[in-house]
């Protein structure tokens, strides 16, 4: 008797003759990820809402060669009498709204910030605390899609993150527990595990934000400060790994990423995929079914939300 080469396909579900397949030999070495990225930030930072295009990149392209690790530095405890920071002429709540437009502006990742005349956060400390709950009880990713979602309210809705019912919204809409989180948030746990996260950032060097560390085994590494272009990471990246070259992950379909992060804005399109603003509509159009998405505008610039 004679057997046919046959094969259960997983993908289609069904079995049958496996065709002129033959044996195939397989490289199964991955890079080792032997590079750590601390990632220093703080929810109301309007120069981290801006470089989010760029890090988001970063991390998909580039995160089989590292952990990425995002730490709380601690922006604003509170507002009081003396200057906040006297740099960009912030010494009281209403003077961040004009600063937080001209980075948006500048990013075209745009920022409303008259919340910060009307109703202003009164400290950074409460949503940092509850991402630190989220990561230290569930996960980086959790906590990553919190601390987007955190910042989408601050930034694009104008609502007030150091507000304990504003707070419960976002939780609860990430499919957890909003009220037991915040309350959990608000105990000594909270701030101790804030702390850690001070502590860390101090011995990182980290001064300002974002700041982004890159270390590897022999504890050496580079140190990037404020907003960069996508390759300075890139080659921050190399300089620690001694490589000269690195191999970039097959990109990410857009449907997939919409379908992750919601909402996002044409910058973020452009940057992630290398794409002229006005080309941003007809790639959409080609990679994404017209069903599957909603376009909205803001501060006159476009973005775009899965459909629900």
């Amino acid at each position: 008797m004679t057997y046919k080469n046959m094969r259960c396909d997983v993908e289609a579900g069904v079995c049958g003759v496996a065709g002129d397949e033959e044996m195939e030999i397989i490289d199964f070495n991955r890079p080792k990820k032997s590079i750590n990225i601390y990632y220093v930030t703080d929810p109301i930072c309007s120069h981290c809402w801006a470089i989010e295009p760029v890090l988001r990149r970063f991390i998909e392209q580039y995160g089989h060669y590292f952990n990425f690790h995002t730490v709380m530095g601690g922006l604003l405890e509170k507002w009081h009498d003396g200057p906040i920071d006297p740099a960009n002429g912030i010494y009281k709540p209403a003077d961040v709204a004009g600063h937080w437009r001209e980075v948006g502006e500048h990013s075209r990742m745009p920022i409303d910030g008259s919340l910060m005349i009307d109703n202003p956060v009164q400290s950074s400390y409460p949503p940092s605390r509850v991402f630190k709950v989220i990561q230290n009880n569930h996960n980086e990713s959790l906590a990553s899609d919190y601390l987007r979602r955190a910042r989408e309210a601050l930034f694009v809705f104008n609502q007030n993150i150091s507000d304990k019912s504003v707070l419960i919204e976002i939780v609860n809409k990430l499919d957890l527990d909003g009220e037991s989180i915040v309350n959990e948030a608000e105990q000594p746990i909270g701030q101790q595990l804030l702390n850690e996260d001070f502590s860390l950032a101090g011995n990182l060097g980290a001064r300002g934000f974002p700041s982004i560390i890159m270390i590897n085994e022999e504890n050496k590494g580079v140190k990037i400060v404020g907003g960069r272009p996508f390759e300075s990471y890139v080659d921050g990246l190399k300089q620690v790994l001694n490589l000269e070259a690195l191999q970039p992950r097959q990109q990410i379909s857009l449907s997939n990423l919409l379908e992750k992060e919601k909402l996002l804005f044409s910058k973020e399109i452009e940057e992630m995929y290398e794409v002229e603003q006005s080309d941003v509509l007809s790639f959409i159009e080609k990679n994404l079914s017209s069903d599957h998405y909603e376009t909205k505008e803001f501060l006159g610039e476009s973005y775009f939300t899965i459909t629900k």
